[in-house]
């Protein structure tokens, strides 16, 4: 489960009220907003998490072949 600051929470919280006010008409207390806030972390915030490394990854990697070439090409200048 990914564990937030206590006033990021209480932010996203706010947002899960609003959203739910505003798009299903439906109002939510702070205790019921807090658990739907827990449910979606530990059930889907390590994909969340995991695709964030992965996308991560990619630039590192993406970045080392430019760092790569560019130490080739000036190996081929000496």
């Amino acid at each position: 489960m990914i564990e937030f600051e206590k006033f990021v929470k209480e932010e996203l919280v706010k947002k899960i009220q609003k959203y739910c006010a505003e798009e299903l008409q439906q109002e939510l207390g702070s205790f019921e907003a807090q658990f739907l806030l827990d449910f979606f972390s530990e059930e889907i915030g390590g994909h969340y998490y995991n695709q964030g490394l992965a996308d991560a990854l990619k630039t590192f990697e993406s970045k080392h072949e430019e760092i790569a070439d560019s130490i080739y090409q000036l190996e081929k200048l000496k």
